[in-house]
């Protein structure tokens, strides 16, 4: 089978020719449907070489982690309502599915993952940007139904990662209050949907061009405005003053992390979701009193259905390019070059 693998530390991944994966006892092979092509994945192939290694990446490791597929085969053991054909949507942050957190369906902060060199797929494990993938319990699986799984394959990270961000935040975020999401991309554009269907708040959105503030107000976006050296201060004359209740950084650069501090009103929460390397340092009145900064990472299984109920409820929904399994390589140079509008997705 055709797949998209990072080969060797330093080089751009390609598509190679592998064996078709068999499924173990307990395990399901998919035959996937789309794949999600992320910044997590440029993440994963500019860590320095020493660091991967002590982290026990694979070489060759097939790439991406938000994965749909038709069921194709059941390993041995596996006790499932799922059947061979049925279109299923893969939970990502896979855990042990033993400890306090994964028995509480939390396995994005499972306390065992580490140790037990359990990884995700794409981050660690074998990816989904192939022809067919192996999901290592059928616990990760979730039923699509008559959803698109390309239209719907984003909402596995996407969609789950700045729910849970947000769904943390919703007891900020009543009537009369703001809401700032910096960064409409991947996963902004579909934060301000979730902000819009679940919140009361007035959502400014932050973006470097004007054709992503553009996404932002069709996405429902009530303020857009540049993220630029006077963003704060457009910030606090649009909140009277007062600053965000809620700030959702999804870009997590120096520069943006600055902003969501300078902006965050008293009693407010900041979330810091993007993977762009900025750091924060906090003491005492260089931020608003009472404000929490928080690290979210991806979501529970029990979020993930509540985000798969709001796409069925036509609430939320990811705007994608797709490529082909052949082209995947430009997706990533695209990405880079900040020319996707939503999300790209992989068709094999």
């Amino acid at each position: 089978m055709k797949a998209l693998r990072y080969l060797a530390h330093g080089q751009a991944p390609e598509i190679v020719e592998i064996e078709k994966p068999v499924p173990g006892p307990g395990q399901v092979l998919l035959k996937i449907t789309a794949a999600g092509v992320c910044h997590s994945d440029e993440a994963v192939m500019n860590m320095p070489e020493k660091e991967y290694l002590e982290r026990r990446y694979p070489f060759p490791l097939t790439l991406g982690h938000e994965a749909t597929g038709i069921v194709h085969e059941i390993g041995h053991g596996v006790n499932t309502s799922f059947k061979v054909g049925d279109s299923v949507a893969v939970y990502g942050p896979w855990g042990c599915g033993r400890c306090k957190h994964c028995s509480m369906g939390m396995e994005n902060y499972c306390t065992n993952a580490a140790a037990e060199g359990i990884r995700p797929p794409g981050l660690g494990s074998q990816g989904a940007m192939a022809e067919y993938m192996v999901v290592d319990d059928a616990r990760h699986l979730v039923a699509l139904g008559d959803l698109d799984p390309v239209k719907h394959v984003s909402l596995t990270d996407a969609g789950l990662t700045p729910y849970h961000a947000i769904k943390k935040s919703l007891p900020k975020l009543g009537a009369g209050t703001f809401a700032v999401v910096i960064g409409v991309g991947g996963l902004g554009h579909v934060g301000i949907q979730i902000l819009k269907a679940l919140a009361g708040a007035t959502v400014i959105a932050l973006d470097l061009n004007e054709e992503k503030l553009e996404l932002a107000r069709q996405m429902g976006a009530d303020h857009v405005l540049l993220s630029d050296a006077d963003a704060a201060q457009k910030i606090r004359d649009l909140t009277g003053g007062l600053g965000a209740n809620a700030v959702f950084d999804f870009v997590g650069a120096n520069p943006t992390v600055a902003l969501a501090q300078r902006v965050a009103a008293l009693d407010s929460e900041v979330a810091i979701i993007g993977i762009g390397g900025g750091s924060m340092s906090l003491s005492f009145g260089n931020i608003a009193f009472n404000a929490a900064v928080r690290i979210p990472y991806w979501g529970s299984r029990g979020e993930f259905l509540e985000v798969i109920d709001l796409a069925r409820a036509g609430k939320i929904a990811v705007e994608v390019q797709t490529y082909t399994l052949e082209n995947a390589p430009q997706a990533y140079k695209d990405l880079s070059a900040g020319l996707i509008r939503g999300r790209a997705v992989i068709v094999p």
